[in-house]
């Protein structure tokens, strides 16, 4: 018994220390945050991302078709020269 007892005192004192290491990983993330916020950057940790956006069939079709139009003046840019 008295080694079941050593083992669960053992591992509480890693969980303690594991612990220590977190929080202070945590302060020095924290840091680094702070210092590439400071040098102007745009990126804000933690701020809500925007919902995924939907392009209907219609908005898909006349991306296509611009596409297709663009691809057709090249074409005939190439044989005329």
């Amino acid at each position: 018994m008295t080694n079941i007892l050593k083992a669960l005192v053992r591992l509480r004192e890693e969980r303690r220390d594991a612990q220590n290491q977190v929080q202070k990983l945590g302060e020095a993330i924290s840091v680094l945050e702070k210092l590439t916020r400071g040098a102007g950057s745009t990126a804000h940790a933690g701020a809500p991302h925007r919902a995924k956006r939907v392009l209907s069939a219609a908005g898909r079709r006349r991306i296509s078709l611009a596409q297709k139009a663009r691809w057709a003046k090249i074409r005939q840019a190439r044989k005329a020269a």
